[in-house]
């Protein structure tokens, strides 16, 4: 049986929000680095494992707001490294929740995922904020980048290491703690989607 990192199991994990459960992909690789095999078609991210999305978006966690601000020094680089830093983070989870932490991971993007949030749209020269809802491989997409930037943000020129700042920023998100950066920016999004209705 193929275990991710020849470790963890992913086939009794289930999907529980079923706009997502097409595009979480928990199919199990020994080493999830397919080198964007799937990323050549518009959507085939959907194809990509959720625990390789996870270690892209370590890669490059997006630039926060609309500034083009660099999240952390440990953007891009070695696969190898961040291969290692998602095995250490889950290691941790493991050993704190005693939970298969693949299976935590996605718990933890279906409760941070936004389900509303806000656009603008111009309508005879004035601009308008309008709620509109959120397309479920955008929801992936964001609740990826919300923790990753979390995680960069709690570590950056600071003594914690990266494994342990994501661990907690993925624990925080599966127990629906607001001290998660996800869970917090979800909360914000669906606040102003609900005062700009």
């Amino acid at each position: 049986m193929i275990k991710i990192f020849n470790k963890w199991e992913t086939t009794g994990i289930q999907v529980v929000d079923p706009g997502l459960r097409n595009y979480i992909n928990l199919n199990p690789l020994y080493v999830p680095k397919t080198t964007g095999k799937n990323t050549v078609v518009r959507f085939w991210r959907a194809k990509t494992s959720i625990v390789e999305r996870l270690m892209t978006k370590l890669m490059v966690p997006g630039h926060k707001g609309k500034k083009h601000k660099i999240s952390s020094a440990k953007s891009t680089g070695k696969g190898v490294k961040v291969y290692n830093i998602v095995f250490n983070t889950f290691n941790i989870i493991e050993a704190q929740l005693k939970k298969n932490p693949v299976e935590v991971l996605v718990k933890a993007i279906e409760n941070a995922a936004p389900r509303e949030e806000v656009t603008t749209i111009e309508y005879g020269g004035a601009k308008y904020a309008q709620a509109v809802e959120c397309a479920p491989q955008r929801r992936v997409d964001l609740t990826l980048r919300y923790m990753t930037q979390g995680a960069y943000q709690k570590n950056y020129a600071k003594k914690g290491k990266i494994e342990q700042a994501l661990a907690d920023e993925i624990m925080k998100a599966y127990k629906e703690d607001q001290g998660s950066n996800a869970i917090a920016k979800k909360l914000e999004l669906e606040r102003q989607a609900d005062a700009s209705r």
